[in-house]
């Protein structure tokens, strides 16, 4: 029996009857934003590519939060304990509750005066609500900064050398050139930038701002003394530099004592702070923020306010809000840690102390003495250490050493957008457990003899 159809194919058109049939639309590369062929946009996906490939290879690659914590129950745990907060805190009726997580939110966000409260218990930071902005992640903070300060081609951001792929992305999005500053072994040299901020004058541009992460810094794993961190805003202000302070690791030290945040210690309001929630609770929330309580000049009618109000301007043209289900699960999660991340993370924190020592352990057992061809650095906390090996650790020799060695590290050149760090690795110790530490380490050993005896 013959099935019936809902339908009948269409019968060819007598129009194009004997037309050639046509090409789909074609685009070149070089049709598209410039952006798309740098090579600092497509690191995270190499690096993705490669570990794909090679999956049982131990990875000291990715920068993710550790995760045998996590646990499914909690994202409804703390949806409900945001949701009590509504109705029991706020007043919110049922429908009020429903209609603030179902619906379009706030641009600036729901989240406002919880993360105030946070910034205070654990920043030491007096920040006012309105010059707050929930972003989506930390990314959405770096784009909607960039695009308000960017103007024209003279605007320039200045940032350490090596600095955060994220950010050089983000930059290089917003057409901003990053003017690359020194990095010393306190982290970024306050004497460097003075120096690159007046060669940036004398050629014609204009500094906008300074990207600094002075705890346990992504790549490098240092940190800013306190002194150092008083300098560069004294520097700041007395430039007319705004100070970009991204500030994800500063609660995984190995000690007790964490240094002020800078915005904590900023008095000319010269400080911009970007953060999210991604390592202190989970990074698929994709909750991230801005303070930026800026004043403004009312050149115009539409003028005034604090930079926040600008920077939401954007936002709304950008993602509209932040999603307001995932504010109210890291709000239940505030909440329940009575506005503390110190609180919440203070497994995390141990298992980082953990393994910053695993690793160091297993290097100093595998290149002992002074004389060893490789050196490394002793962050203070965090999630990362920098290697220097006796040869260059290109994409090539990555992919060579997950193929034959089954290790996988990050190239340092992608940190320097591929001018700098040819023989540093950056190895991220976050997600691994002391064992898979101590194995992935004696693969990359090998790597390192296998590479001396054929020289």
């Amino acid at each position: 029996m013959t099935e019936t159809l809902p339908y009948a194919p269409a019968p060819t058109s007598p129009v194009l009857a004997g037309v050639p049939a046509l090409q789909p639309t074609r685009l070149r590369l070089e049709d598209l934003h410039g952006s798309l062929a740098d090579p600092v946009l497509g690191s995270m996906t190499l690096l993705n590519e490669i570990a794909g490939r090679y999956p049982e290879a131990v990875s000291f690659a990715a920068g993710r939060p550790y995760e045998d914590f996590y646990d499914l129950g909690q994202l409804h745990d703390h949806l409900a304990r945001f949701t009590r907060h509504l109705e029991e805190d706020l007043g919110h009726t049922p429908e009020q509750s429903r209609t603030a997580l179902f619906q379009y939110g706030h641009t600036k966000g729901l989240l406002t005066d919880l993360l105030v409260r946070y910034l205070a218990v654990d920043e030491g930071i007096a920040a006012d609500p309105d010059a707050v902005v929930v972003t989506t992640g930390c990314q959405e903070a770096m784009i909607l900064l960039l695009r308000a300060l960017r103007t024209d081609e003279r605007d320039v951001v200045l940032a350490p050398a090596p600095t955060y792929v994220g950010f050089l992305g983000a930059a290089r999005l917003m057409e901003m050139p990053v003017r690359p500053v020194r990095e010393g072994t306190g982290g970024m040299d306050v004497d460097d930038l003075v120096t690159q901020i007046r060669e940036v004058r004398a050629e014609g541009l204009r500094p906008r701002a300074c990207y600094v992460v002075p705890d346990f810094a992504n790549p490098s794993g240092l940190s800013m003394s306190v002194a150092d961190r008083q300098r560069l805003l004294e520097v700041a202000a007395a430039e007319g530099v705004l100070v970009i302070e991204d500030n994800p690791y500063s609660l995984f030290g190995v000690g007790t004592e964490r240094p002020p945040t800078l915005k904590s210690l900023d008095r000319h309001q010269n400080v911009v702070y970007i953060g999210s929630f991604a390592k202190t609770a989970f990074p698929g929330a994709r909750v991230g923020y801005i303070v930026a309580d800026q004043p403004l000049d009312a050149v115009t009618r539409e003028g005034g306010g604090l930079l926040a109000d600008q920077l939401a301007k954007l936002k709304s043209f950008l993602t509209l809000n932040t999603s307001t289900v995932s504010q109210a699960i890291i709000g239940g999660r505030l909440l329940e840690h009575h506005h503390s991340m110190a609180a919440a993370t203070r497994r995390e924190a141990q298992v980082y102390a953990r393994n910053l020592r695993a690793v160091l352990d297993s290097l100093d057992h595998h290149f002992p003495g002074s004389r060893s061809p490789v050196t490394w650095n002793v962050p203070g906390g965090g999630m990362f250490i920098v290697l220097t090996l006796p040869f260059e650790a290109d994409d090539a020799m990555l992919e060579y050493s997950a193929s034959r060695f089954g290790v996988l590290w990050t190239p340092m050149r992608h940190f320097y957008a591929g001018a700098a760090g040819s023989n540093q690795i950056r190895l991220s110790f976050s997600v691994l457990d002391p064992e898979r530490i101590r194995l992935g380490i004696a693969r990359l050993a090998s790597l390192v003899h296998t590479q001396i005896t054929q020289k």
